[in-house]
């Protein structure tokens, strides 16, 4: 009887679906250009799909909150941003579940990210 009780105590526990995260995040652009175009993908799919920004633009100094409106389990993402002359910058396997700010910066011909 209680190996009957603790299988089915394994069996409910294993089906309680886990937790969304949250990948919800600030942007701030600290370059000194104009990003057109913000591309957000998880780090395990091929296609980086909508531009986050839609129509919007972020100059330099300007921040935007990033939030996903459908959570999933999933927390590695890649960053792609593009800047109004076309120049791009890519960063891979961001956990974003455990980041909430990420800051740009351009130096030197790159454009490095910092992640809070």
């Amino acid at each position: 009887m209680i190996r009957a009780a603790l299988a089915a105590l394994l069996l409910a526990t294993s089906a309680v679906p886990a937790l969304a995260a949250d990948q919800d995040f600030q942007m701030v652009n600290r370059t000194g250009y104009q990003i057109d175009e913000v591309y957000v993908g998880a780090s395990s799919s091929t296609s980086w799909g909508s531009d986050v920004m839609g129509r919007d633009s972020l100059s330099d100094g300007e921040r935007v909150n990033i939030t996903f409106p459908n959570r999933t389990r999933t927390c590695n993402f890649d960053i792609r941003v593009k800047y109004h002359d076309g120049d791009q910058a890519t960063w891979t396997n961001i956990d974003l579940c455990k980041v909430s700010k990420v800051s740009l910066y351009w130096r030197n011909g790159k454009t490095r990210a910092v992640t809070e």
